[in-house]
């Protein structure tokens, strides 16, 4: 099973509602879709996002990473000799995780089905279907308050809310407003997405534990290469804290983990540079007793299916944040995970179980 030829595709879908975070503001799910074809007739499915404010990738580079320099190195390669495969595009440069995540993905998509399994089966099986929390975006505490209601209504029993956009009272009354329109039964996860100081992190994670809002967790307080700072927040609190964009690497993951810096890990594929990273950074966690969730940028059902087929294999993954697809007007995917309101379910066909995607346009072959 030789790789014949490697496509690369555009394509834009406008969200339901902007996506709002302490980093940025999404109108537009946009993407570098991937798809592999091989010698003996089958098709592999990827996708990378620009996220340039927390990976540094945009589009261009996406597609100049894949097109240029990871085809002629892959192109011709035998696919069961993956580790091979994947070790060779890790090395080929530096940074560029997103379009390597891409290729990734692609590559666990084509051997899974050679193999005949559904990739979550393929990586180890551990469970057969996920749920996923939504979403809420960073606005006033009122209209926070009314988005989370909609989606409790929606059936969804987790929210993540994203703060750290403004000033830390701001964020506690947003908090403090969602959780007086939901209700004790709701599970509440914050995302400060790097927005806070050390020391204001520490203050308003306090006060809401003085105040029963019930924090579940606390997503990356603060700077990502503050690690001394995410370790002060981790050991000031009783809420546990999870780190998100300071651990890309399992060397990262390592690091934090060694320090006890945080007490969970959020990986993402677009972090990790693909599956074939992402599973040694949640080994590494396992081996410290610390669990993981698998999340995902603003991406459709290719790299989410990919994400959640991660996510099922293992049993420390714990925590699912897939809602991605969810806000997107328009669905381009044909097969892949299912949604049924939170739940998730797998294709029963072999690899991502994706049979094709509607894209934009083409912007570049490699053959």
């Amino acid at each position: 099973m030789n790789i014949k030829n490697i496509e690369v595709m555009r394509q834009s879908t406008p969200l339901k509602k902007p996506f709002k975070t302490a980093l940025r503001t999404v109108y537009n799910a946009e993407s570098i879709l991937v798809r592999i074809q091989t010698d003996d007739g089958r098709t592999g499915w990827g996708e990378a996002p620009a996220t340039i404010v927390i990976t540094g990738d945009s589009l261009d580079s996406i597609h100049s990473a894949i097109a240029h320099t990871f085809t002629p190195l892959l192109v011709g390669r035998n696919l069961l000799a993956y580790e091979q495969i994947l070790q060779t595009i890790h090395h080929s440069m530096v940074g560029s995780s997103s379009a390597k995540a891409a290729i990734d993905m692609a590559v666990y998509d084509l051997v899974s089905q050679y193999c005949g399994l559904p990739l979550y089966q393929f990586l180890g099986g551990y469970k057969d279907q996920l749920e996923t929390d939504f979403t809420v975006s960073v606005n006033s505490p009122k209209e926070m308050g009314e988005d989370a209601v909609s989606y409790v209504k929606e059936g969804f029993n987790v929210l993540k809310i994203k703060v750290g956009k403004d000033d830390i009272q701001q964020d506690i009354e947003r908090i403090k407003e969602i959780r007086s329109c939901v209700g004790s039964e709701i599970r509440i996860r914050i995302d400060a997405n790097q927005g806070w100081q050390v020391k204001d992190a520490v203050r308003s994670i306090r006060r809401m534990e003085d105040m029963g809002l019930d924090i579940e967790l606390v997503e990356q307080p603060v700077k990502a290469h503050d690690i001394d700072g995410l370790k002060a927040v981790t050991d000031a609190v009783e809420t546990p804290i999870m780190a998100d964009e300071s651990v890309f690497s399992p060397a990262q993951a390592f690091e934090v983990l060694k320090r006890r810096a945080a007490d969970m890990i959020n990986i993402k594929l677009m972090k990790s540079g693909g599956i074939y990273k992402a599973q040694l950074i949640n080994q590494i966690a396992e081996e410290f007793g610390v669990e993981c969730m698998v999340g995902s940028m603003i991406e459709s059902r290719v790299a989410v299916t990919a994400a959640a087929h991660l996510a099922a294999s293992k049993k420390n993954i714990t925590r699912f944040d897939f809602d991605s697809p969810l806000m997107m007007l328009n669905d381009i995917v044909d097969g892949g995970v299912q949604y049924d309101g939170r739940r998730m379910t797998f294709p029963k066909e072999s690899g991502l179980g994706i049979r094709d995607v509607a894209y934009t346009q083409s912007v570049g072959v490699g053959s």
